[in-house]
């Protein structure tokens, strides 16, 4: 049973690597994201995300689109932190009810 939960670990680990190698450099001013300008003319993302985000995902609502599209995998995580801090107390919740 052990090698089966290394076996799906090294998997796991294998797979964000596969992931991670194909991810933009962090901060680099040469994307696509960083080269739109503000109206006072300062380079911003919030800019791009605006006059994009119709384009990108074909949906009205900016809100839906930055948290599904833009930070989908971002939400994901947060969902997953509640998700296991909820079950987290549930289990010990129902753990002092039983003794």
């Amino acid at each position: 049973m052990k090698a089966l939960q290394y076996l799906i670990l090294a998997g796991f680990f294998f797979s964000l690597v596969y992931v991670v190698r194909d991810l933009p450099p962090r901060g680099s001013v040469d994307e696509p994201l960083h080269l739109d300008e503000s109206a006072a003319g300062s380079p911003t993302a919030g800019t791009h995300y605006i006059r994009n985000s119709y384009k990108d995902a074909h949906t009205d609502n900016i809100v839906t689109v930055v948290l599904a599209d833009y930070r989908g995998f971002d939400t994901f995580g947060e969902t997953v932190v509640v998700f296991a801090a909820g079950a987290a107390c549930l289990l010990i919740l129902r753990g002092r009810r039983d003794s």
